[in-house]
Parts: structure tokens; C-alpha cells; sequence
């Protein structure tokens, strides 16, 4: 992946860009729809290409449904969602925080209850990226603890501290 810029903005700074990935130009910034569970709720892919040239997966919804197995099977997410330009795909972070009182955080990663069947997983730094890579997303995002708002300072340090520790051990998985 390359990033280019082409053009600032000397009063405001603003910057127009372009990034490569590995299924095409994406130009800067950007109009990214969500394609969550590895579809876009209420637009067919021929408007997509027309909308943009990036969306965004989640790895922790894409893990559950529609699950790696049948991800595996269509060749990956592009195969999956006939989606030849770039994806982007979360960690799955804050799908996994936002259910705070089913899981536990330790620096190691995160034991939580699956909200689909009450079944047990524990989410890593490594397992996101292990699973981001296997779907095949172009860019991916590095796993992080995601504080509840508003939170004191001392839990906003914690997190912080946290996310810089998993952020190392996605980037050297």
C-alpha cells in the first residue's frame, strides 16, 4: 500500500490524496460505506461501484456471520461480495467492548460471550489480525480497548496503555 499526496492546502492545510492498495486507486478523502457482515444494507453492488471506491468489513461480525468457513469457500471477502476495488476491515474492537458486561479484558486480549449463540471466544490482538488477513482485507486496522464514554482519566490512561501494547502485537503478528 502507497499513500501520494497530491495537493495542500496552505490556509486550511487540507490535503487531497491517493492511496494504493492492491485492488485499485482509492483517491483521497474518501466516502467509505460500511458493508459490515460483508454487504451494504440497501444498495445493490452496481450503485457501490458507483459510490465509492473503498468499504468497510468488520472483522468480529464477518467472523460470526457469515462465518470463515464460507468466507474461506468464495475465495475471500472481494470473492464473496463480487467487490473488485479495496476493503477496509475493523478489528472488531468495539463490537467486542460495547458488550462490556459479557467479557473480560486482560492485556492479553478479551474472553467474551457471543451474543448469536452464548458461546465463549476470546479475541486477541493476533486473532484479529489472523482473522483480517484471512478475510482478505486490503487495510486493516489494529485491535484496541474501547473505554466507555465518559470515562475518568485513570481509565482513559489503562485503555490507551493497552491499545499502544496490542497495537505493537498487531503490527509485529
Amino acid at each position: 500500500m502507497k499513500f501520494f499526496l497530491v495537493k495542500k492546502n496552505k490556509l486550511s492545510k487540507a490535503r487531497v490524496g491517493l492511496l494504493q492498495t492492491d485492488h485499485g486507486e482509492i483517491n483521497t478523502p474518501f466516502f467509505m460505506p460500511v458493508a459490515t457482515k460483508g454487504y451494504v444494507k440497501s444498495v445493490n453492488v452496481k450503485e457501490l461501484y458507483n459510490m465509492s471506491d473503498i468499504i468497510l468489513g468488520n472483522a468480529f461480525h464477518l467472523y460470526f456471520n457469515p462465518g470463515l468457513k464460507i468466507l474461506y469457500k468464495s475465495g475471500g471477502i472481494h470473492s464473496f461480495m463480487n467487490w473488485k476495488k479495496s476493503i477496509l476491515t475493523d478489528s472488531g474492537g468495539y463490537q467486542i467492548f460495547s458488550m462490556k458486561k459479557f467479557n473480560k479484558i486482560t492485556d492479553e486480549g478479551v474472553i467474551f460471550k457471543s451474543i448469536i449463540d452464548g458461546s465463549i471466544h476470546f479475541f486477541s490482538p493476533e486473532k484479529s489480525m489472523k482473522i483480517q488477513r484471512f478475510i482478505g482485507g486490503d487495510i486493516i486496522m489494529s485491535f484496541d480497548d474501547c473505554p466507555d464514554f465518559p470515562c475518568d482519566f485513570n481509565t482513559a490512561k489503562i485503555s490507551m496503555k493497552r491499545t499502544l501494547l496490542w497495537m505493537n502485537k498487531c503490527f509485529f503478528f
